[in-house]
């Protein structure tokens, strides 16, 4: 085992505002308190949350670091005190973090880390926490989608959206896309979905009717808002759940909520970071016990679209706003 040094290159926001807000300093090493491993961290996840508290729309909890990046994977390198801890010196072990994953270490509660799939690098298994205990908590919790229905997934091209698609269908449901290019939709297609809708010249809720025979969505995982929100009323089925989880077209918008009544719609929502730690421990072992075997089944693989050096977080940033990408961006320290 490496030694474990004082201090660490790690990512800081100097303030509000685009991408060149991201700079690089060296900060002290933190050690882990009761509960907690240390990480040295071989890649870490960029998410749309990443994005939003470099903007200053999204402040990290009280008790997280100042560094943005929540999720990392690499090797416990030290460990708290406390008991029934799940881990030892010297794992490979991927987490969902609160803070500080672009950094060359970061602390994660030992309860919110899981071991490294073995068919999966560090790098791809940075890929999946955050967007692995998000999809699990909304469709299969939250909106409880079943074997033999249909969901429809807009941003399916996303780091969120590919790991959608592949879950979902392993569940045996009957999988839809949205996404912004042909490109993008194909790659929607060659992971599972039955057909993808290019939102910039089909409308998706003509689209998703005439593909399920009137039918419609029984699940619609969504992060766009805006006009969606009436759109997806109109794009479910009766009693379709739909799960909201961003608003990257805003969270305001004039709608006609008579179709929540008249279809007996279920309109959820959730965000993952602001929870306790116990609530995430929970979604962990679920994780554990029902994706993680389709990991090693080969039936879920993260989608790595490019990697970065960390001190190249402000153009990993860049690549994700500009909405290039197919799947996750990694930054690597």
């Amino acid at each position: 085992m490496q030694k474990i040094p004082s201090q660490m290159a790690a990512i800081t926001i100097s303030a509000p505002g685009g991408p060149d807000v991201l700079i690089t300093e060296h900060r002290a090493v933190p050690w882990p308190q009761d509960g907690q491993i240390l990480i040295r961290v071989e890649a870490a996840g960029v998410n749309r949350p990443d994005i939003l508290q470099r903007l200053g729309l999204y402040p990290p909890p009280p008790d997280a670091p100042s560094t943005p990046g929540l999720e990392v994977a690499g090797e416990v390198v030290a460990i708290g005190r406390g008991p029934d801890t799940r881990h030892k010196i010297g794992d490979q072990v991927t987490a969902l973090v609160s803070g500080g994953g672009y950094a060359e270490y970061c602390l994660a509660h030992d309860v919110h880390a899981l071991p490294i799939p073995s068919p999966l690098t560090a790098i791809e298994a940075a890929g999946l926490p955050e967007t692995v205990f998000t999809v699990w908590s909304n469709i299969f919790i939250r909106a409880a989608l079943k074997p033999g229905e249909t969901i429809l997934i807009h941003g399916g091209s996303s780091g969120i959206g590919t790991t959608a698609i592949q879950m979902a269908k392993a569940h045996g449901a009957t999988v839809f896309a949205t996404a912004g290019s042909k490109a993008k939709c194909d790659a929607c297609l060659k992971l599972g979905a039955k057909k993808a809708f290019n939102y910039k010249n089909e409308d998706f809720v003509e689209g998703i009717k005439s593909a399920t025979g009137g039918h419609g969505a029984d699940v619609i995982l969504d992060m766009v808002g805006g006009d969606y929100i009436e759109r997806n009323f109109k794009a479910a089925a009766t009693e379709g759940r739909i799960a909201q989880i961003a608003f990257l077209n805003g969270s305001q918008a004039d709608v006609e909520f008579g179709p929540l009544l008249f279809k007996r719609l279920t309109l959820t929502g959730s965000t993952l970071r602001p929870r306790s730690v116990a609530e995430k421990a929970d979604l962990a072992r679920q994780v554990e016990d029902k994706v993680w075997p389709l990991v090693h089944d080969g039936d879920l693989k993260p989608v790595i679209s490019e990697t970065f050096p960390l001190e190249k977080a402000a153009q990993a940033h860049a690549r994700m706003e500009d909405g290039a990408h197919i799947g996750k961006l990694i930054l690597v320290p």
